[in-house]
């Protein structure tokens, strides 16, 4: 008997070392509701000590209005007692002695004590769980970066969006936005000036949008709003160009200034399509249309895009396919001294001819190039062409100034005066044969970056040629400031010249004031021989365009460098 007492008084002090040991609160609660024993776990979870809890309702634990059903469910366990694991109920909170509300989830046993027949109760705190839950379902839905919507978040939004406009017959529209030239950002700043760019754009979308517009980034670059109740296309219209307005205005990053921009894609429920996949599909068909259109405008989806965006699909696999494979060409269009008529310089031109596209035109493939990222090999084959063709012509003793445009993404990158240097090493190129033209417009743009590249192109010996000059804003003040070599007159003004008094006016204006800060101007687009008159009587030093000859093959100009400075009868056929 002794023995058996012993024992029995063993256990109990095991259990009760459990009991106290235990992480979760647990308590021991009769068929009326009431708490026997409460173990000090429990304190931390509900802020009431085990001596306060003896004796009390286990519905203490909940808001008062909830009180009388649970005591209904405290009877309905001890009739038929079932134990249950945790994980079976959602949402459940605890009431603590302060007030505050605390996740949790319960755990029921059943035993009996004495005479007497018991609940056990386990009490866990899920407020870690809950919060870890709560991430990953932010993480799922979010993009980490922006803290907008990600693809598939904004999907499930298009859809309940889309089932709302269809039962209430209502109009929502889609707004498809791409940055304009975010890769140069990335290029020529690091991917780390990239993210705060996409986190300024993210920011400034808020800022521009409704609170019930739903606005994603998809990936990359690329954004998208969603507007679920618009009144009419005009009022789309108008948010898509407070948003461009938003984020045309320039960007200060920890390394500087960055100019921003989207091309914006457009298309409405229910007027073009009826599911969200056609929309998506219509929005980026309207956004490459704006991007065909230049950098910062929008463009309202049309079925005909559908036609452009297959051809523009093919040029572009046509064009990847010719980069590749280097199949393009340089030509050279002569760059003539207007007083002695003979080549002082030749800009490299690109031409494409394709089996199947047949002759492109720069204006119809560069674009393409330029939104789809082929602007970059495609720039560096002609840097790197040339420069071999340039070393080419001074080792046979006709050495003649080769201008190669730069295009903006180019210009851009931080490595381009490496990638020079890379190139002349490479082909004994020297450096002052070598002349690179950026246009007014994206010098301008930034005045302080242009004046840091062109500064550490001019180191390396190059030289640097200001085209498209009257097309964009100089200021007199930054021109002084640039080390530029030489100014080029844009071909839309020396086309008038002797017809239009203003654009005659504009381009003596333009002769003066190179001639004032001591650069030389040569002339584009040159085709009448008035033209060339014209500048001549203006002291104009240099001129190009077809009067002389058109761009033509290296081999043709090789001849001409060679021969006399006029054209001989077999090369009539260049020359108008």
């Amino acid at each position: 008997m002794g023995c058996e007492m012993q024992q029995t008084s063993n256990e109990e002090a095991l259990a009760m070392a459990a009991l106290d040991a235990a992480p979760d609160g647990i308590l021991i609660v009769d068929d009326t509701g009431t708490i026997l024993k409460a173990n000090p776990a429990t304190e931390l979870l509900t802020g009431y000590g085990p001596e306060e809890l003896t004796g009390q309702s286990v519905s203490v634990f909940l808001p008062q209005h909830m009180r009388s059903k649970h005591n209904h469910l405290v009877k309905s366990f001890f009739q038929h007692p079932v134990s249950r694991p945790m994980g079976m109920v959602s949402q459940l909170q605890l009431l603590r002695k302060d007030g505050q509300s605390v996740p949790v989830d319960i755990a029921l046993g059943h035993c009996s004590m004495g005479d007497r027949f018991v609940a056990v109760v386990y009490m866990r705190d899920m407020t870690e769980m809950k919060r870890l839950q709560e991430d990953m379902h932010y993480q799922a839905t979010h993009d980490g970066l922006t803290g907008l919507a990600n693809r598939w978040m904004f999907m499930q939004h298009f859809e309940q969006a889309m089932q709302r406009a269809r039962r209430g017959g209502r109009m929502m529209a889609l707004l498809l936005l791409d940055l304009d030239e975010f890769k140069d950002v990335n290029d020529s700043h690091g991917h780390a000036a990239g993210d705060q760019v996409l986190i300024e754009v993210a920011r400034r979308l808020r800022s521009s949008l409704r609170a019930g517009d739903v606005i994603a980034r998809l990936g990359g670059d690329e954004f998208t709003v969603l507007l679920p109740d618009v009144p009419s296309m005009d009022h789309v219209l108008q948010v898509a160009q407070k948003v461009q307005r938003s984020l045309s205005a320039r960007c200060q990053l920890k390394m500087g200034e960055v100019s921003l921009g989207a091309s914006i894609g457009i298309t409405a429920f229910p007027d073009d399509a009826q599911d969200s996949g056609t929309l998506m599909r219509f929005a980026d068909m309207a956004m490459y249309a704006a991007k065909a259109h230049g950098r910062g405008t929008h463009a309202v989806y049309r079925p005909e895009m559908s036609e452009a965006l297959s051809q523009r699909s093919q040029m572009h696999e046509r064009l990847k396919r010719a980069v590749e494979t280097q199949a393009l060409e340089l030509h050279y269009q002569p760059q003539v001294d207007v007083s002695t008529g003979s080549i002082v310089g030749v800009e490299a031109l690109l031409r494409w001819h394709d089996a199947e596209l047949g002759s492109v035109p720069p204006d119809r493939f560069i674009p393409v190039a330029v939104s789809t990222g082929l602007i970059h090999p495609l720039g560096d084959w002609v840097l790197e062409t040339a420069c071999r063709q340039a070393a080419e012509w001074a080792d046979n003793g006709t050495p003649v100034r080769v201008s190669i445009n730069l295009s903006a993404q180019q210009f851009r990158q931080a490595q381009l005066p490496t990638r020079l240097q890379q190139l002349l090493d490479q082909y004994g190129t020297r450096a002052e044969l070598i002349e690179l033209e950026i246009t007014e417009t994206e010098a301008m743009a930034d005045p302080d970056t242009a004046h840091q590249v062109f500064e550490r192109l001019r180191t390396l010996g190059f030289s640097i040629a200001l085209d498209d000059f009257g097309t964009g804003y100089s200021s007199l003040s930054y021109l002084r400031q640039l080390p530029v070599s030489r100014l080029k007159i844009d071909r839309e003004f020396i086309r008038q010249v002797t017809h239009n008094d203003n654009d005659a006016v504009l381009v003596r204006a333009v002769i003066a004031m190179a001639h004032t800060l001591g650069l030389p101007v040569v002339a584009e687009g040159v085709e009448e021989a008035a033209q060339l008159a014209f500048l001549r009587s203006n002291g104009c030093e240099s001129y190009q365009g077809w009067l002389f000859a058109k761009a033509l093959p290296a081999a043709d100009i090789s001849r001409m460098l060679g021969g006399p400075t006029r054209p001989s009868a077999l090369e009539q056929r260049y020359f108008a």
